[in-house]
């Protein structure tokens, strides 16, 4: 099918989400409802404790996967299930919430800087109440490879010049890369033909995607086909995610996605009565 193009470019909208993080939502707003199988983006970046101190107390998940991945600082997770553990820089984690569960993400940290994003990935009808199931990868089990002259890729799902990201068993077979490029290079990344996919440039004043330039904080819905070109002029740092449209209905209620409103109606009175 050839290379890809931009079919739409969004900025992220100031809302706050937990506790009164202030955070940009990218995808999950107005301009960009979804992206299937992508349900939000979350970028947070703050160095003003008051912006994210209060993190995320406990709420619940049941019918999709949550992506933290974070860039500067730690957050700790836990759960219902006594699931627990840190999240440093440059650490992913891949949390399948399945049938339902209650987590906590809290800053550790009073001071400095918090940045990372947080994308939620939709689950397929046949899979949305399977166990759930946590995927925590640190910074040393991310692949790095050098693809082409002056690029950096931290290869997180998917695979790129020989390397293999570490999150597996995800079943719309999510791409999730990291691209630092230097001043004057270029890459070209093959994508699954059919696979949604978007960019978004988190670094760096701008960065070419597909043959249109980037400012930071934009994010570029990418067209159908089998090749991505980016390039910068400039130092830069992107986000590069696709993933297999499920083609599915979505019912949404808060922390709830589902495939009609009847299940979601289940899950809160689920919820309620204590079953997650």
């Amino acid at each position: 099918m050839g290379q890809r193009s931009i079919t739409r470019r969004v900025r992220g909208m100031d809302t706050a989400d937990g506790a009164g993080v202030k955070l940009k939502r990218v995808i999950g707003q107005p301009a960009l409802d979804m992206l299937d199988p992508f349900l939000t983006l979350d970028e947070f970046r703050s160095d003003q404790a008051g912006d994210y101190i209060e993190g995320f107390p406990d709420h619940p998940h049941r019918g999709f996967e949550t992506v933290t991945y974070m860039l500067a600082g730690r957050m700790r997770h836990g759960d219902n299930q006594g699931n627990q553990g840190d999240l440093g820089p440059g650490s992913v984690q891949w949390m399948t919430a399945g049938r339902g569960l209650i987590h906590s993400e809290m800053p550790q940290q009073e001071e400095g800087l918090m940045w990372g994003f947080q994308l939620w990935v939709n689950l397929p009808a046949a899979d949305k109440m399977t166990a759930p199931r946590y995927q925590d990868i640190p910074p040393s089990d991310i692949p790095v490879v050098q693809p082409a002259p002056g690029v950096t890729v931290k290869v997180v799902a998917g695979e790129l010049a020989g390397a293999t990201g570490p999150v597996s068993g995800i079943a719309t077979d999510p791409i999730y890369l990291d691209i630092a490029l230097e001043a004057g290079a270029a890459l070209d990344v093959a994508l699954p033909e059919g696979h949604s996919a978007f960019a978004y440039v988190f670094d760096g004043k701008a960065a070419s995607v597909a043959g249109q330039v980037l400012s930071r904080g934009e994010l570029a819905v990418l067209s159908k086909g089998d090749t991505v070109a980016f390039a910068a002029a400039e130092p830069a740092r992107l986000l590069l995610v696709a993933g297999r449209p499920l083609a599915e209905p979505v019912a949404r209620y808060g922390p709830f996605v589902m495939n009609t409103p009847a299940q979601i109606h289940e899950a809160i009175a689920d919820f309620r009565a204590g079953k997650f």
